[in-house]
């Protein structure tokens, strides 16, 4: 297997994890003006709320969506309109919840529901309270988790007491989250900064069931933090695979066989980040942390070139990989593409230059920064 092979083996592993990610929906409730797609654009990727007005599912909520993102935001509208068009809401709410229940299908299900209000209006109208704890009662055989998002909170401490204010009311909602979406400009020498969104993401990811959550990361822009956690996570169980296969140790002439769990692993990682990985980056990843260039990566010069990553680890004796070492070999490859994906995210690297001499040195000296984090304890 060469470099050539393993890259393609990645792209179809990516291909497959991003088209096979299950679909997440969400319904955002809330008054005209509390800056429901401000949120929408500042939490999602590809501006979901900037692709037109959506389709409309019933005479008060439309379906907002695009191809190739694995999202769906169901948007109430006209709760402010009355009484009458409250309960409407409410009941086209419920009956789009049923409706996906019935179908036994996890990307038609409603996962989640964000009731907006907005912070400076400085208070919760009783007919708000009393509309939010008809869908509790009336959510009671769903369960579908309700968030309050308190939007526009340009001012901390007003967000805070509005938010004890709501909690002393004791809503069935499983938080209560108080964000400013984007930077605001007071004048030119005073600008709020944007906070919250990364909370609401740490919220949604525990209150979302497990199949769901490579799909939040991927569709999320908000947190980086959550985004190297949930791939941390995927390195943790493709380490644990790697162990498991290495448990009866592996000749290195053989030791290739970890590469499905680590390409499985790659694709993974891709997938919680949402970035458009090509062929190309895959090369130029593997040759820079590998250092082998075009050469064949089939036993002893796989295990030579992965071993590198680790410091202190030493030779392999005995001429075997053990599971410890398969592991460690699975971890630091892992950790090597997250911090790829991280540069990339945060803009450090350009992809287009990945290939270039100074692109690889920049990759070289990215992860030589980092393999002191890979070294193995001392043994007792």
């Amino acid at each position: 297997m060469d470099i050539n092979q393993i890259a393609e083996a990645c792209i179809q592993a990516i291909a497959d994890k991003v088209k096979n990610l299950n679909t997440l929906n969400i319904i955002v409730a809330g008054k005209t003006g509390v800056g429901k797609s401000t949120l929408i654009n500042s939490i999602f990727r590809e501006q979901l709320a900037q692709t037109g007005l959506g389709k409309p599912v019933t005479d008060h909520m439309r379906k907002i969506t695009k191809e190739g993102v694995p999202l769906a935001i169901y948007d109430t509208r006209g709760f402010e309109l009355g009484k009458n068009a409250q309960e409407e809401v409410k009941t086209e709410i419920l009956a789009t919840i049923r409706e996906g229940l019935a179908a036994r299908d996890i990307n038609k299900a409603i996962h989640c529901i964000w009731y907006c209000i907005n912070t400076a209006s400085n208070r919760i109208e009783d007919e708000e309270i009393a509309w939010l704890r008809a869908l509790a009662k009336d959510n009671q055989d769903t369960q579908v988790p309700v968030l309050i998002v308190l939007t526009q909170s340009f001012s901390k401490k007003a967000a805070q007491d509005l938010k004890n204010r709501i909690l002393d009311e004791n809503l069935d909602v499983i938080q209560v989250v108080p964000v400013l979406a984007s930077d605001f400009e007071v004048d030119e020498d005073i600008v709020i900064k944007s906070f919250g969104l990364d909370i609401l993401i740490n919220v949604m990811a525990e209150a979302l069931p497990e199949e769901l959550r490579n799909t939040l990361q991927n569709v999320q822009i908000a947190s980086l933090e959550s985004k190297k956690r949930q791939a941390q996570a995927a390195v943790a169980a493709a380490t644990a695979a790697a162990f498991g296969e290495g448990f009866s140790p592996i000749p290195i002439a053989d030791c290739a066989v970890i590469i499905p769990t680590q390409v499985a692993m790659i694709a993974s990682i891709t997938a919680i980040f949402g970035l458009n990985i090509n062929k190309s980056i895959i090369m130029g990843f593997v040759s820079s942390v590998l250092g082998t260039g075009g050469t064949t990566l089939i036993g002893k010069t796989l295990a030579a070139s992965l071993l590198k990553l680790i410091p202190g680890l030493g030779t392999v004796s005995g001429g075997v990989i053990s599971g410890a070492t398969a592991g460690l070999l699975t971890t630091a490859l892992g950790e090597a593409y997250i911090l790829l994906m991280e540069s990339i995210y945060n803009g450090e690297i350009n992809p287009k230059d990945i290939n270039t001499s100074e692109g690889r040195e920049k990759l070289r000296a990215l992860f030589k920064s980092q393999k002191e984090k890979l070294k193995p304890p001392p043994a007792e």
